[in-house]
């Protein structure tokens, strides 16, 4: 029954947010031709994100690194957070700069082909409802859409919803991160036993929203997880190149 619901609200979620991804574009589009806009990469005007940053974003090496964060979770990234990379990720995150999700995206197909896991569904890091409806669009969505795409891996953002809403991260420690995810995400059972699941999410950090992601989908039953993000904001421990 607790599923059920779940998965109305989630649809609700979807028809929400895609209604808000409509309106965010207009409201761009009209704010674009009252202040012109600034390439997030260069501050060129008249860009979003340029060709030019475009060309270096493209150019940035892949490097694998990975590490088990936990019991149930190995994380790997394709490179540090820095750079055009950190511009890149962050204008997706906070800038509506979804002409960046295909290369980043396809950053993580290309990482995925090199640690050669043997996934059967992909996933990504849920936003609550509230951010969702304030960002309109979920970027782990995006690139994990690409990723799964390019590896013709089903996407099923909808196995793994966040339960409730948690504080922002930013100024937490990691022990303070990982108790404030504690119970924040559930699984559809369904879609994840006994299956190995690949989340999607942006930047490694401290790794506690991914390790609260693996913990819910291991107790519905998930037998292997795997995270990978865009970048890391500090080397992992073990490095695949």
């Amino acid at each position: 029954m607790t599923i059920k619901k779940t998965s109305e609200a989630q649809r609700f979620s979807a028809g929400l947010s895609h209604s808000n991804t409509m309106l965010q574009k207009t409201t761009t589009l009209l704010l674009d031709l009252i202040f012109p806009p600034r390439c997030t990469g260069c501050d060129r005007v008249d860009y979003h994100w340029c060709a030019r940053c475009m060309k270096a974003l493209d150019a940035v090496p892949i490097t694998v690194q990975q590490q088990q964060v936990s019991d149930t979770l190995t994380v790997a990234a394709t490179q540090l957070h820095e750079g055009i990379l950190q511009r890149a990720v962050h204008g997706l995150k906070y800038e509506n700069v979804l002409d960046v999700g295909q290369p980043l995206g396809k950053r993580l197909a290309e990482a995925l082909t090199q640690l050669n896991w043997q996934i059967d569904t992909i996933v990504s890091v849920p936003l609550h409802t509230t951010r969702l409806t304030q960002r309109g669009y979920n970027q782990a969505n995006v690139i994990g859409d690409v990723a799964a795409h390019l590896h013709q891996i089903p996407f099923k953002p909808e196995s793994v919803l966040r339960n409730r809403a948690t504080q922002s991260q930013v100024t937490l420690n990691r022990e303070e991160r990982l108790t404030n995810m504690e119970g924040a995400f559930i699984a559809v059972p369904e879609h994840v036993t006994n299956k190995t699941i690949l989340v999607i999410d942006d930047v490694f950090t401290t790794g506690a929203t991914l390790v609260g992601v693996a913990q819910a989908l291991t107790e519905a039953g998930a037998t292997i997880v795997y995270g990978l993000t865009v970048t890391t904001a500090s080397p992992l421990s073990t490095t695949k190149d």
